[in-house]
């Protein structure tokens, strides 16, 4: 990659961090799809500086050829419309060539979940799996949270635990962005939370004795980051899985996040309070678990309804 193309991605890259506060994924996505569009440019001796709508709109047919998906086309095309947004507010360029190019638009997935029956199944295996009963202290413990909470994967093991301290009621979550919102907790969530605080509390005491460093997170890890991380907890729920006698293929951390949207949905909660719980900015995209909704009442009605039996 030329200087002039890395330059003007590591300081795109680098504004999104300050300016915007962008999640570290997100700024690694369109670093990756900036470097690609870059190589293609310059396959074709052409450069960010110089590049027309045209270019762009050629880079993408050549995406759709490669067989990418709707959703990695729309977000190539995204990271290249915010880095000319970002090169004429810089003056870099004095025209913004991915302006009005119409993307390729995304292809609407419905969220997989789970039903009630299998999450407690997941929350029984969870308690049931450790290699010592503080282990499966903590299991038990980080399934209710995520179950009870709807938090994201990062959002639970990177959980302060000063922010559990005190027997709360609700706990405050930093979220994408570095946005705060406040979750309630569940009284088994409660319940499993206090459980391993008191284990947790008892090997960190010992480990301060031996002169280790007490962590500040609520689920200590021994890597860099000093917590457990999103693949260890990954790994552990296919476990958990596994155990419950659930297919591993259909139960990630999204689709416990999806399970706790939709359970509340089907209760009767309100689409804006599951949208604060969640963490969104946008109420669309809450109001995509009203579609997974309407798939099971149609599913129920089909399946148990006299009329809607076939005949014999």
């Amino acid at each position: 990659m030329t200087a002039d193309h890395d330059r003007w991605i590591s300081t795109f890259l680098e504004a999104q961090a300050a300016e915007l506060d962008a999640a570290r994924n997100t700024r690694l996505a369109y670093g990756r799809d900036l470097v690609d569009f870059g190589g293609w440019l310059e396959k074709a001796a052409k450069a960010f500086v110089t590049a027309t709508r045209g270019d762009i709109e050629s880079y993408l047919i050549y995406c759709e050829a490669q067989g990418l998906s709707k959703a990695t086309r729309a977000r190539r095309l995204s990271a290249i419309r915010q880095l000319y947004r970002f090169a004429f507010e810089e003056g870099w360029r004095s025209d913004n060539p991915g302006q009005r190019i119409k993307g390729p638009g995304r292809t609407a997935k419905l969220p997989k979940t789970l039903d009630l029956p299998q999450v407690e199944a997941l929350i029984a295996a969870a308690r049931a799996t450790g290699r010592t009963a503080d282990e499966a202290t903590r299991n038990a413990c980080m399934m209710e949270l995520i179950y009870a909470t709807g938090m994201r994967v990062s959002e639970l093991v990177e959980l302060p635990v000063a922010a559990a301290r005190g027997a709360p009621a609700m706990i405050l979550v930093r979220g994408k962005g570095g946005k705060e919102r406040m979750v309630p907790l569940s009284p088994p969530a409660k319940t499993a939370l206090a459980a391993w605080l008191k284990a947790r509390d008892g090997f960190e005491e010992a480990a301060q004795t031996a002169g280790k460093k007490p962590s500040k997170f609520l689920f200590p890890g021994r890597g860099a980051a000093g917590h457990m991380t999103r693949q260890q907890f990954f790994i552990l729920l296919k476990g958990f899985a596994l155990h419950a006698g659930i297919d591993p293929d259909t139960v990630t951390p999204h689709t416990l996040r999806h399970a706790f949207a939709t359970h509340l949905l089907a209760g009767g909660a309100d689409l804006r309070v599951i949208q604060t719980l969640l963490g969104h900015a946008d109420l669309s995209t809450t109001e995509i678990y009203t579609h997974v909704l309407d798939d099971h009442l149609k599913a129920l009605v089909l399946n148990h309804h006299p009329l809607a039996k076939k005949q014999s």
